[in-house]
């Protein structure tokens, strides 16, 4: 495997690169038995050996762990090039955790098998009504970014419209499901089901399926991420004019 060079990163304390983790499923005792996913990032970015590190976003870091454990023992090692990209990826805005599920339901959705369409449904319904019942975001990106996915989902469901009739239903016998607080861990056993509904799924090429999956998602949390410390700044500048404001409204 080559060596790779990450960005923002350094060895593992007590670690050397003079032979690099090789990528395999599950969890594992150190560098030297290999490595999943997450695990290969924590060992990058220099932090504890773990495959929960703190450098990657939860969600992202499950979807990785998910598509890792599902990728084929000989498609896994066409991960690795991916593993540096989610380094640095954090965000602690709850709209990026439903829409992370939501685009991961909406790439698996049209082709999962029926009985993980109807509860692929539920889960991108109640994350859409999540979305809607928050205030309009503050960073313009981020407005973009909420459209562009729930046109995606509403793509998917078009392309299963049994499932998101059944998944309708399911809602309107049972309406707590809609007015609840969605937690994280429940965003993020919907992107667990959306991996097994790629894995699962009657189509070809799953292995490149998952790649994409995990490929696409992080480039969405990417995109998220820098315009949230792009507006940083800005939100700063904003309120230090309108402290000084008060202030010199407070000497007038």
């Amino acid at each position: 495997m080559p060596i790779l060079k990450p960005r923002r990163t350094r060895p593992a304390a007590g670690l050397s690169f003079d032979a690099m983790p090789v990528l395999g499923a599950g969890k594992h005792r150190s560098a030297r038995s290999g490595a999943c996913f997450m695990e290969y990032a924590s060992f990058l970015a220099g932090e504890r050996w773990s495959d929960h590190p703190a450098c990657t976003h939860a969600g992202l870091a499950h979807l990785a762990r998910a598509v890792n454990d599902l990728t084929s023992n000989e498609a896994r090692t066409r991960l690795a090039p991916l593993v540096p990209g989610v380094i640095g990826l954090t965000s602690d805005d709850i709209r990026l955790d439903l829409l992370l599920a939501v685009h991961t339901v909406a790439r698996s959705l049209p082709e999962a098998p029926v009985d993980r369409q109807h509860a692929l449904g539920v889960g991108a319904l109640v994350c859409r009504a999540a979305l809607r019942r928050l205030p309009a975001p503050a960073v313009a990106a981020h407005a973009a970014a909420t459209t562009a996915v729930l046109a995606e989902l509403e793509d998917a469901l078009a392309a299963a419209p049994e499932a998101h009739r059944w998944a309708e239903r399911f809602l309107e016998r049972n309406l707590r499901w809609q007015r609840g607080e969605i937690t994280r861990r429940q965003t993020q056993a919907t992107i667990a089901m959306a991996v097994d509904g790629v894995r699962s799924a009657c189509a070809d090429y799953p292995d490149q399926r998952l790649y994409e999956l995990l490929a696409t998602s992080i480039a969405l949390v990417e995109g998220f991420v820098a315009a949230e410390a792009a507006a940083r700044p800005v939100a700063a500048v904003a309120e230090t004019v309108r402290a000084g404001s008060g202030d010199h409204e407070l000497v007038s």
